[in-house]
Order: structure tokens, then C-alpha cells, then sequence
């Protein structure tokens, strides 16, 4: 191994190092989500010491020698508009910025969090063309020619046809004796995953409370990427009416009306049983609020319809409520008491961002 690789090494490990004893406090802000892309995050590390060159005093003569004293600007005064603002006297803060992929963050938050791995359901057998070549057949490119497997048949042919003549031992193929390596197409398991993500948008929903649903959701979504290879999101915003939105409209969109929580548990129910099938898919639908309802009657639609539809359907039904300023919290308390029991069922408080942490395990800690 090169030095430079020793080296990358090395830093690729301390970094890992700082990400791992900072996880906790990204795990409460949302300083990485505008810095996701597909595959990777770009992670902020603001205590890593970056070498530097150091200047001394220069004693002897050279460049840079002539009229003006130590700290004058070059060039004359300095012209009005140049910079704001009092000079400092302390040292600056070095951030750096790591791209870190988001399966090996996903592993970070695992064992941060120790959460199990998750034994799919619904897994489903699809033909996936892959693997190595084992297979034969008689036609095919050139490169892909089976060069022993060709000249067995054409010493069989020529012996058969009486034209082996052991003085001149002479092999010549022909199109017929010629063999290709062939890919086999064969069954090979593949898990898929939905997220829903439900959250309502109501008027008691402020801005803090959607940023700590925006916090819980990127964790989510990094975990169970790691888990399976197919994934889609849902986005799901509610009111008094309830609609499938895009990932920014999920987390920006504000309403003002009344909340009907039933109305987003009908369309998560609509979707599972026209698309989302659980015989072929794992599906995890969240919810977040901050525990209004518009009236009891609605909240005995809400258990009736988990009871009796999602929670057989579905691997595990999450609900986080987020303390509000108007918030009475009452919904959370009747799903506990109503489905009392349910193992398919996890509730969790968060009061504020450091809850986050311990609403994440107790939604993914089961394995499910």
C-alpha cells in the first residue's frame, strides 16, 4: 500500500471517529439535511486540527523589504466599503466537510442507537440476471466461445466419422461443434419496503414541530435504506382531509383548518390494498402530530381502522406526537389505552429536539 493510502486511511478513520462521538448531537439537528445527496451526506466536522504552515520572524533581507512598518496594508489606506466590522484577536474555527455514504451512516446510527437488523416480510423470488457464467449453449459471441467444451465435440465428431488419423492427430471445429458460455437467469430474493410518512399540518403544527418530524424522518429513511434494496416513500399531509404530496411540499405545506386524523389513515389503508399488497411489500407507515383530534368519534374511526385493517397488514404502525404550544396531546394517551397490547403498535412522546434519539430506537429498536 502506497503512503497516500496509508494516510487516506488514517484520516478516513478519525473521521469516522468524530462522526461516531458527535452522532448524538446530529441525531438533533438538521445541519445534515440540506447537505444529502442520493448516495452520500456531506457531514460538517468542526474540531479536526488541519496542518498548517507557521511563519516566523525573517531576519535577513529579501523580498518583501522596503518602506512601511509591520501591519501596514499594501497599497495605501484602505478604501471605504473593503470589510465591516472590528478585526478579532482569536483563533478561527476550522470546519471541515467529509462526504460519508449514507450505509455506512445508516451503520453509525445501529450501533449508536443498537438497533437489531430487520428480518423482512414479505419477501418475494425474482428472476435477476446475475452472477457468474455456468451456463452452455450452442450459439453466442466469439469472446464468450467455450474453448474445451468445443474441441470435446469436435474430437467426438471427427472420431465417429472415421477421420482421426492418429499420424496426423488434427482437430478442425465446426459451427455445430462449437459451445458458448451462457449467464443463467435464477431466482434470487428481494425484499421491498414502503414508508408512509403522515404528519398533520393543521395550525397548531409549527415550525419547530415540522423540523423535528423532518430530523426523525431522514434517520428513518437512512435506516431502512440499509435494510432493503427497494424502497419508496409516501408522503402524506392532513388536515380535515388528507392528500399524497412530494418530499418538499411534506415538510413546507402549512394549513390552517381543523385536524381528521382518519382521513390519512383511509388513503394509507387505499394505497396498501391497491398497490402496496403485503404479500410482496414491508410496509411502515408513521404518523406525527401533536395529538389533537377534531372529536372523539373520529379517534374511535382511527382504532377501529388500525385494529381491524393496518396493523394486520403491516410490519409495524409508528405514531411520534410532538409537544405543541396547542397540542393537548390527548390522542397518543387514546391509542395506548384503546390497542393496549398491540405488538404492532409503537407510540412515542418527543417534548423536543433531544428526544429524538429515543423516539428513533423505540420505533426501529424492535427489528420488525
Amino acid at each position: 500500500m502506497y503512503r497516500i493510502e496509508r494516510d487516506r486511511t488514517r484520516f478516513r478513520e478519525i473521521v469516522r471517529g468524530k462522526l461516531r462521538q458527535d452522532l448524538r448531537r446530529y441525531l438533533s439537528t438538521s445541519e445534515l439535511l440540506g447537505r444529502r445527496g442520493e448516495h452520500t451526506v456531506s457531514i460538517p466536522i468542526p474540531q479536526i486540527e488541519l496542518p498548517r504552515f507557521h511563519f516566523g520572524e525573517n531576519k535577513k533581507g529579501g523580498v518583501g523589504q522596503g518602506p512601511g512598518e509591520k501591519g501596514e496594508p499594501m497599497g495605501g489606506e484602505p478604501k471605504e466599503g473593503d470589510g465591516a466590522g472590528a478585526a478579532g484577536e482569536g483563533e478561527g474555527q476550522h470546519i471541515l466537510e467529509v462526504e460519508v455514504e449514507l450505509e455506512e451512516l445508516a451503520e453509525m446510527l445501529g450501533k449508536e442507537l443498537e438497533l437489531p437488523d430487520i428480518q423482512p416480510r414479505g419477501d418475494k423470488q425474482l428472476l435477476a440476471e446475475g452472477g457468474r457464467f455456468t451456463g452452455v449453449r450452442s450459439h453466442g459471441p466469439k469472446s464468450l466461445r467455450h474453448f474445451r467444451r468445443t474441441f470435446k465435440n469436435a474430437l467426438r465428431r471427427t472420431i465417429a466419422s472415421g477421420e482421426w488419423d492418429p499420424a496426423d492427430p488434427r482437430v478442425v471445429p465446426v459451427a455445430d461443434d462449437e459451445r458458448f458460455r451462457m449467464q443463467k437467469s435464477c431466482p434470487q430474493p428481494d425484499s421491498s419496503a414502503v414508508i408512509f410518512h403522515m404528519m398533520d399540518v393543521s395550525g397548531s403544527m409549527g415550525r419547530e414541530q415540522k423540523d423535528i418530524v423532518r430530523i426523525k424522518a431522514f434517520w428513518i429513511d437512512t435506516w431502512l435504506r440499509s435494510q432493503y434494496k427497494n424502497l419508496e416513500v409516501v408522503y402524506i399531509v392532513h388536515d380535515a382531509v388528507a392528500k399524497v404530496v412530494d418530499q418538499d411540499a411534506f415538510f413546507h405545506l402549512r394549513e390552517s383548518g381543523g385536524t381528521k386524523i382518519s382521513s390519512a389513515y383511509e388513503l394509507v389503508l387505499q394505497l396498501v390494498l391497491d398497490k402496496y399488497r403485503p404479500e410482496d411489500w414491508n410496509i411502515y407507515p408513521f404518523h406525527y402530530s401533536d395529538g389533537d383530534n377534531w372529536s372523539a368519534r373520529d379517534t374511535e374511526r382511527c382504532v377501529a381502522i388500525l385494529r381491524d385493517e393496518l396493523l394486520p397488514r403491516v410490519n409495524q404502525f409508528c405514531y411520534g406526537q410532538v409537544k405543541s404550544a396547542y397540542g393537548s396531546g390527548q390522542f397518543k394517551k387514546d391509542l395506548d389505552q384503546a390497542l393496549e397490547g398491540q405488538e404492532r403498535l409503537v407510540t412515542a412522546a418527543i417534548n423536543d429536539r433531544e428526544g429524538i434519539p429515543e423516539a428513533i430506537r423505540s420505533f426501529l429498536g424492535k427489528g420488525r
